[in-house]
């Protein structure tokens, strides 16, 4: 599912960098099972990717407040 910056923007560093890494998890299975042929919904990859970059981006504003 989609993330929204609004809901996250507010969080503490710490639960970001522990959110990206959920995601980052996931986003290892979803490959995996996309590789192994027991995915049919692909446009999850490309959902968890954008995610993905979403927290780091975050993440890396607040870092440099």
């Amino acid at each position: 599912m989609k993330i929204k910056v609004s809901e996250v923007a507010d969080k503490s560093l710490k639960d970001l960098e522990l959110a990206l890494g959920e995601e980052q998890k996931k986003h290892f299975n979803i490959k995996a099972k996309m590789k192994t042929g027991q995915l049919s919904e692909t446009h999850l990859a490309a959902i968890s990717r954008k995610n993905i970059a979403r927290f780091k981006t975050i993440i890396n504003s607040k870092a440099g407040d």
